[in-house]
């Protein structure tokens, strides 16, 4: 009895400690699938997070006045003769004529630097396609400049409004303008000023420090140099920081401190320079205060950025303000993030081009790697005798599946471009190498599908009567339909993913047009969407930030489409048996 009840405990212990082990399977799955769950959610909320500048952008419009003799030279209305316009000059005067008191050559350069030039041509084409705008007053709509759009959303810099603490007396004096109070009402700013002034300072007496005391343990002559010269730059830095931080002198405000703006009477002042009593300042004139206007309230406008450490200018952002208070400047829906093609403007640049680019390619890609992939998988399952010559062809496809894209990449520059001399960059010879690249899968994935139909479907063709051929596509290939359309819809899916091999025949080029969707486009120069992606995560301008994450939700979800219909596919054609 005793010896009955040891074995049923220890079985029962076995089953526990399996049971255990099953359980600890199924969390490991489960957390699994948690964290891959998680990374994905992160790395698309990451995009859509950043993508959100990009979805909309602030527009500018102008009343802009198409007369006769500016747009029109010859008179007769023809496409040559408006095409001669001078629209640009223009697009400047309707600008100009928002600012009349703007009149130096380098406050002009700033304020035409709101928008693009290249506007101009969309108002060309517009007035090319109506010419009867020719002799009207126009309010052309079109993208303020991507430094100015950034601004407006946040993204540049921090600003502070806060109202004057005590009455302020506007003054014109022959350096500029002065700000009079009986009160210290600088004195918060100037103080922050300072504060941070005397950090720096001490920061840079330790840097100072630090590299004398390199340079006493220096190995060579040259190293000691080097670290007395730097010792010497930082204590510079802080005679000039401490000179100007005095508390007895007044402050003065350049382009490496925050920049002070004071809004009075319907005017913009900016500061240059504030007393040492903290009670008045001096400054120049951005916006004109209206002289009819006789209240003492004023609002103090901080921008905590230097002007040195950003790309929009303290007069641009007054100027950007006073139209969108006028109501000229408005944030609507980028439809040119669909609409345009790339551009060296990222406020005029686009994804039109990559996605025509993209489709263009993927035809190329599916004509050549779909058919020969499927027939070649079909000749290797069913027909092909079991030799040798089959088996090292069998080795070679699973090898040239692992092998890295890049390489593929090479052989299309050296066959198709050097050797056969297609063109460069064109979605012909992308999607050539694309197919190449793509034929592998193609082949695993169909004949794994045709090795999963039963081999009774095969027997039972053969048996009343049916041929080699007639069983295979008559029974065999509506069967194994669905998984080979499954395989090759997700090996172009990948295919459309790739850029390495791209890169390697020209399609990193920067191309402005958009190439045409007939015959003639597969030849044109044209770029994708991965490399377009590409392009813009190597650029400078901060806005290609946003356009980049934007392109990679483009592409995220062209990608989710190719797989949905891969699943459509599936279950549209799927037999059971």
């Amino acid at each position: 009895m005793s010896d009955t009840v040891s074995i049923r405990d220890a079985v029962e212990r076995r089953l526990a400690r399996r049971h255990r082990s099953e359980r600890r399977f199924q969390a490991y799955g489960l957390i699994a699938i948690a964290a891959a769950i998680s990374f994905l959610a992160l790395l698309v909320w990451s995009s859509v997070v950043q993508s959100i500048p990009a979805w909309t952008a602030h527009r500018l419009t102008l009343e802009v006045e198409l007369t006769p003799e500016r747009v029109d030279p010859r008179g007769d209305l023809s496409a040559s003769s408006l095409r001669r316009g001078e629209y640009n000059a223009l697009m400047q005067d309707a600008l100009r004529a928002q600012f009349p008191d703007v009149q130096s050559r380098a406050e002009l350069l700033e304020l035409y630097g709101l928008y693009s030039a290249l506007n101009s041509a969309d108002l060309l084409n517009q007035v090319v396609s109506n010419p009867d705008l020719v002799g009207q007053t126009y309010a052309f709509t079109f993208p303020i400049s991507d430094d100015a759009d950034l601004y407006l959303e946040g993204q540049t810099l921090d600003e502070t409004r806060q109202p004057g603490s005590a009455p302020l007396r506007f003054e014109t004096t022959s350096d500029g303008v002065a700000l009079v109070s009986e009160h210290a009402v600088f004195e918060a700013f100037a103080l922050a000023i300072r504060s941070d002034a005397e950090a720096r300072i001490e920061r840079a007496l330790t840097n100072a420090a630090r590299a004398e005391a390199e340079a006493n343990s220096a190995p060579n002559a040259d190293a000691r140099e080097a670290f007395l010269a730097q010792a010497q730059r930082a204590r510079a830095l802080a005679a000039r920081l401490d000179a100007r931080a005095a508390p007895d002198q007044a402050l003065q405000l350049g382009p490496q401190l925050p920049s002070l703006l004071v809004e009075l009477q319907g005017g913009v002042i900016k500061i240059e320079e504030i007393s040492a009593d903290f009670a008045s300042a001096q400054g120049d004139v951005i916006l004109a205060p209206d002289p009819s206007l006789e209240r003492a309230d004023w609002t103090m406008w901080t921008l905590d950025i230097p002007a040195a450490g950003r790309l929009i200018t303290d007069r641009q952002i007054v100027w950007t303000r006073a139209l969108e208070q006028r109501g000229y400047v408005e944030r609507q829906f980028n439809t040119l993030l669909f609409t345009n093609a790339d551009s060296r403007e990222p406020e005029l640049a686009g994804l039109r081009g990559a996605f025509i680019g993209s489709i263009l390619t993927m035809l190329i890609t599916m004509v050549l790697a779909v058919p020969v992939g499927i027939g070649a998988a079909i000749y290797l399952e069913e027909f092909a005798p079991k030799n040798r010559l089959t088996e090292l062809i069998e080795v070679n496809i699973n090898n040239l599946a692992a092998v890295p894209s890049i390489v593929f990449g090479l052989l299309g520059l050296a066959v198709f471009l050097n050797l056969w001399g297609l063109p460069r960059s064109a979605p012909l010879v992308g999607g050539m190498v694309l197919a190449l690249m793509t034929l592998p899968t193609v082949i695993i994935s169909s004949r794994a599908a045709l090795k999963a139909v039963p081999p009774s479907i095969r027997e039972a063709a053969l048996g009343v009567g049916a041929s080699k051929t007639q069983a295979v596509f008559h029974h065999v290939l509506p069967l194994a339909a669905p998984g080979m359309l499954t395989g090759a819809i997700i090996g172009l899916a990948q295919a459309l993913g790739e850029t390495a091999p791209l890169l390697m025949i020209g399609m990193v080029a920067f191309v402005a047009d958009a190439p045409s969707l007939g015959f003639s486009g597969f030849g044109e120069p044209a770029t994708v969407l991965p490399v377009q992606i590409f392009i813009w995560a190597s650029s400078a301008e901060r806005a290609y930030e946003a356009l980049t994450a934007a392109a990679i939700i483009a592409l995220l979800g062209l990608m989710v489409v190719l797989n949905a219909a891969a699943i459509y596919l599936r279950r549209r054609f799927e037999r059971r048996w």
